[in-house]
């Protein structure tokens, strides 16, 4: 009897063996569908990988998710003080954009200057009181100025030094209250016509041009410069625009309003002539501060 039951299992193994070889080898044949066994272990395994996998990809999704959001907060920190960085670089830029521009338009009227030496200047102060009235400039008598040097933009003229020190100037500007303040001008045409800048209109802000001799027509839209004829201010510096023409109070002469071509209120760089000739004792010559406060002096 053990002898039988040794022969029966070994047979059962022979037997077993030979199921597991055929089985794999029909499972390694091409197919195009799988045995009822392979899909029910299929259908089983399938199933536990899915009831383990949805668990764990939703915990990975979860801080997936809260790194991304991390990452985001991070590279959102970034890209905040970037556009910081540039509004301030974009600020910067258009400041030396407009500084350069205003520098090559200098440049520009320098190649134009004949009758004197620029000196280039920067204003430094400006009083509240007198804000439409007076700078300081960061030049003085050791860089050459003077009292009585005419002051410009690269759009045109905007006044007169009329105090100096070592390192500073304070230059009078044409939008002055001052009745002694004159400048000699004269309207380009056909035919030169000239007059005296004598005073400013506030309300209209506008330089006021008179003793235009009568016979002379002037029409809206001709160009003012200076005369040369003062003594102070170079010939042929831009002043303005005639805007409109009238009888003066006593009808006697014209008067004309005169749109400046410089601006009054925005003044950065400015250039200051140094005349290459000797300055004429003239009428305008004396218009300084100490002289205004005993009454006298004109500029033109």
């Amino acid at each position: 009897m053990p002898q039988f039951f040794s022969n029966k299992r070994l047979v059962l193994l022979l037997v077993g063996m030979i199921f597991l070889v055929a089985l794999i080898s029909f499972s390694l044949r091409d197919r195009n569908h799988a045995s009822l066994p392979e899909q029910l272990i299929k259908d089983v395994v399938g199933f536990g990988q899915t009831m383990f996998s949805k668990p764990t990809q939703y915990v990975t999704g979860i801080f997936n998710n809260v790194e991304s959001l991390l990452n985001t907060y991070d590279e959102n920190t970034r890209l905040k003080a970037r556009l910081e960085d540039y509004a301030t670089l974009q600020a910067s830029v258009n400041d030396l954009q407009l500084e350069n521009d205003e520098l090559r338009k200098i440049i520009d009227k320098e190649e134009n200057l004949r009758a004197f030496n620029p000196i280039q200047s920067t204003v430094i102060a400006r009083n509240p009181d007198q804000w439409e009235e007076k700078i300081i400039i960061d030049k003085g008598e050791i860089h050459g100025v003077a009292v009585n040097m005419a002051v410009m933009t690269s759009q045109g003229l905007i006044g007169k030094v009329i105090l100096t020190t070592p390192y500073t100037s304070t230059v009078e500007l044409l939008s002055t209250q001052n009745p002694n303040y004159r400048v000699s001008a004269v309207i380009a045409g056909e035919q030169e016509v000239f007059g005296l800048i004598e005073g400013y209109d506030v309300e209209r802000k506008e330089l006021v041009l008179k003793r235009i001799d009568s016979e002379f027509e002037v029409k809206k839209g001709q160009k003012v410069t200076t005369s040369g004829l003062g003594g102070i201010f170079p010939k042929g510096i831009l002043i303005g625009e005639v805007t409109e023409v009238t009888t003066d109070d006593y009808g006697l002469t014209q008067l004309a309003y005169v749109k400046p071509a410089a601006s009054f209120s925005i003044l950065d760089h400015v250039i200051i002539s140094k005349r290459t000739i000797n300055p004429v004792d003239g009428t305008d010559g004396g218009n300084t501060e100490a002289d205004l406060t005993e009454g006298a002096g004109e500029e033109s």
